[in-house]
């Protein structure tokens, strides 16, 4: 399967429509990622960020003539709150447009809240689908952050464009992950004699709203490791979990539906 996303644009250009959700950026964009890709068309392209400033029905609008005229197979959504799906999806269906199957947020171990409370309705009344992005929050769930930061890791080596990352190491709470790092990695190693990496990934994809996992491997090792994970999915008995909520100890609170 590939995959596109439009909205920032590429290259250094500040020309108002290299960016966003116009109708003429979201065409234009397609066509050049289909250049670039060598392609005649996509499985999905994304809206990679909502767009205030655009009406919705254009963003809509565009899309579905994407998809009509076959440069994509279907098109989705990436960070945009469940709000905003739904009101994609309403605006299709009034219109009869084609409305987004999907959307690209970010979930793992350490970041939940917004995939398991916020998204819910979307995935239980829409059926929408979900191709979630740092599973491994940023490889901090694979362990190598536990001792600082390596020579030649990903947060060394961009350490300028990713300094909100490494920033978040020093604080109370990226000190707490840590910690709650080193428990799964003592966990997945004596109880399911995999990696903490593997335990992270067979965690996200054993959630029946996700769809996807994208990995971000670098090396060929890191991909085969990743790949691992699909063995761990079957273990991950309902005792197991709870062993690792307790060690997270993050499930999000949904709201009380008053015995309804």
């Amino acid at each position: 399967m590939v995959a596109t996303k439009i909205f920032f644009g590429t290259g250094t250009s500040q020309e108002p429509n290299a960016r966003g959700l116009s109708r003429k950026h979201i065409i234009e964009g397609l066509m050049a990622s289909l250049k670039r890709l060598q392609l005649r068309y996509v499985d999905v392209v994304h809206a990679h960020r909502p767009d205030p400033t655009v009406p919705i029905f254009e963003t809509v609008w565009a899309f579905d003539y994407l998809v009509r005229n076959g440069h994509a197979l279907y098109w989705g959504t990436s960070e945009w709150s469940a709000q905003q799906i739904q009101e994609a999806v309403t605006v299709a269906g009034t219109n009869l447009l084609i409305p987004p199957m999907v959307e690209q947020p970010q979930y793992s171990l350490l970041h939940r809240e917004r995939f398991e409370v916020e998204y819910e309705p979307i995935f239980k009344n829409l059926g929408y689908g979900s191709t979630i992005w740092s599973p491994l929050k940023g490889g901090l769930l694979t362990g190598k952050y536990n001792d600082g930061i390596p020579a030649g890791s990903r947060l060394e080596v961009n350490k300028e464009y990713l300094k909100h990352l490494v920033a978040g190491l020093q604080t109370e709470e990226g000190r707490l992950e840590i910690e709650k790092v080193k428990k799964l990695t003592q966990l997945a190693e004596d109880k399911l004699g995999c990696t903490v990496g593997q335990l992270a990934l067979a965690w996200a994809a054993s959630n029946k709203r996700v769809s996807t996992v994208i990995l971000g491997a670098t090396k060929p090792e890191q991909l085969r490791e990743n790949f691992g994970a699909l063995k761990i999915i079957d273990k991950l008995t309902p005792e197991i979990k709870e062993e690792i909520e307790a060690i997270v100890d993050n499930a999000p609170t949904h709201p009380s539906t008053w015995g309804r």
